[in-house]
């Protein structure tokens, strides 16, 4: 299956399944802390096996086809949506597995890397998504903090419509790979006939100028 194909998949499995959420008059607020007229709930696809089962292997697909020659030899999922995704690929690819947390816990060991720390090994970061890529970065620097090589990222579903991002991304040297984007996603549910026209105009606007569109709406909240 090629890229364009596994994109195509991805997003209409996102669809079907519910995970495209809608809320054109209380917009959601992402992790980036930007408004969106939706939200993307890519935990939902765990509570569908053979949805679960069709990403997962379009993942593997996706590091065996598109990161040669850096192939990763280390699995590590983000705390906590990209734990299961990385489960399952390293169960499959035979690989080691273990995971990074946001910060470390107060308690016990009090450690980001839980699992073996493998240091020298060629890591993957796996996540669910990816907004502004901020957590990425995060999540990368607490790798790397450990000796462990980490120049790689997987995601199910990545916004790709904030321009910082990339830059922050290449500036710390983060290789974000994914499956769909919204373009792709938005696509799907044009083609789909399903959507009211009232959603696909204001996704469209969101998706054209997101940071405007998200500041038009606080300021209009706050009155």
């Amino acid at each position: 299956m090629s890229k364009i194909e596994r994109s195509k998949v991805t997003a209409r499995i996102l669809i079907e399944i519910g995970a495209i959420n809608f809320s054109l008059t209380s917009p959601f607020k992402l992790s980036s802390g930007f408004l969106s007229p939706s939200y993307i709930d890519c935990r939902k696809i765990i509570a569908y096996p053979l949805a679960f089962k069709s990403i997962t292997d379009m993942m593997i697909d996706t590091i065996k086809s598109d990161m040669a020659p850096q192939t990763p030899s280390y699995i590590i999922g983000g705390e906590t949506a990209g734990i299961p995704f990385a489960a399952v690929i390293a169960q499959k690819m035979g690989l080691p597995l273990s995971y990074v947390r946001k910060q470390p816990k107060n308690y016990g060991k009090n450690k980001l890397i839980e699992g073996e720390i493998l240091k020298g090994k060629n890591s993957l970061l796996v996540e669910d998504l990816m907004t502004d890529g901020k957590s990425k970065i995060n999540f990368v620097n607490n790798i790397r903090a450990h000796n462990i090589h980490c120049d790689l990222s997987l995601v199910v579903f990545k916004y790709n419509i904030f321009n910082d991002a990339t830059g922050d991304l290449e500036r710390n040297n983060i290789d974000v790979h994914h499956l769909t984007d919204w373009e792709d996603v938005y696509n799907e549910m044009c083609n789909m006939n399903k959507f009211e026209t009232t959603i696909l105009s204001e996704i469209r606007k969101f998706l054209d100028d997101p940071i405007t569109w998200s500041n038009i709406k606080k300021r209009s909240i706050k009155m």
